[in-house]
């Protein structure tokens, strides 16, 4: 008999979106190509704060994010960017600064990017996983050809939402063979401290003592379902009483049951965030240097953060 064949059959809800004007006229604003630059960025200031020695950068951290954020919402190369820059300058904006390729792409190795995220005030319900991205290399026509190829690979890309706002209020990229439970303090490091954290969930990869550790330290509460065949922790190990009281509940009422107890289920909204990371900005990385890799992912996240500001859908279930 196949496993699935024991699960019990449940009829899925029907969900309709109740602001649905609001949310098909933020969908159209997401293609308005009407453009306004603050007075800082069309100045000619110079960029603060490195130690390194030699020629001081001219161009500002603010104009080399927002030309490369042009960059991944209209897909442009680097010389593509810079002309479409200069006919920006020479169209509308006088003042720009436009920096040429190859300084946008030197830049862009060591670039600390300001990751916009909408905050309520509220705390925030955290969500994390992580996906992957392609990177150059032979297409997958030649591989299912010629079987494995040397030179593809792929980068992980670990992002923190947020459910309440629909913001990523964190990201990181990592090589291919990084485990997802190394990163969530690394994670929860790029919130700050005075934004309070309520819960974060995250699937069983996180059923760590280090993650459990790091989400305790912040007060929170995990929503890691523990692993097959765990076992109670000890009473001084971080974590250890919610995650003991969650073998309990699975072991008496089953895992169903636990997980619609906790809210696991809306863990559903991060995995729809890396559908969208990847069909919104693509699903491969343009960059070949490790720092600019960086960099592109959490401008392409930057981007995800502004389209989820102008229209995000409210569904409710109506059977």
């Amino acid at each position: 008999m196949r496993k699935d064949d024991r699960k019990r059959q449940e009829s899925k809800g029907v969900y309709r979106v109740s602001n649905w004007a609001e949310y098909n006229a933020g969908l159209i604003a997401r293609g308005d190509v009407t453009m306004w630059i603050d007075e800082s960025v069309l100045t000619h200031a110079p960029a603060t704060g490195s130690s390194r020695r030699g020629r001081p950068c001219i161009y500002a951290d603010a104009v080399i994010q927002m030309l490369l954020g042009l960059k991944q919402v209209f897909r442009l190369p680097l010389r593509a960017l810079q002309g479409f820059a200069q006919s920006l300058r020479a169209l509308a904006f006088a003042g720009l600064p436009v920096p040429n390729y190859t300084t946008l792409s030197r830049r862009s190795q060591e670039l600390k990017v300001a990751l916009p995220a909408m905050r309520n005030g509220e705390s925030l319900h955290l969500l994390v996983d992580s996906t992957e991205v392609k990177l150059y290399g032979e297409g997958e026509w030649k591989v299912r050809k010629h079987g494995y190829a040397k030179r593809r690979t792929w980068r992980k890309v670990h992002l923190a939402l947020d459910a309440k706002t629909g913001q990523v209020c964190a990201a990181l990229m990592t090589h291919q063979d990084v485990a997802d439970a190394d990163i969530l303090p690394g994670l929860l490091d790029q919130i700050p401290l005075d934004d309070a954290i309520d819960t974060v969930g995250g699937d069983g990869a996180y059923d760590t003592k280090q993650c459990h550790g790091a989400i305790a330290a912040r007060d929170a509460q995990p929503a890691i379902p523990p692993r097959e065949g765990a076992r109670p922790w000890s009473g001084n190990t971080p974590g250890s009483a919610w995650r003991n009281e969650a073998i309990g509940a699975i072991a008496r009422d089953g895992r169903r049951e636990w997980k619609k107890r906790s809210g696991y289920h809306r863990r559903s909204l991060v995995e729809n965030l890396m559908y969208r990371f990847k069909t919104l900005t693509g699903n491969r990385l343009w960059a070949r240097a490790i720092g600019s890799q960086a960099t592109e992912v959490a401008i392409r996240v930057g981007v995800l953060n502004r389209m989820t500001a102008l229209a995000r859908p409210q569904s409710v279930r109506i059977s």
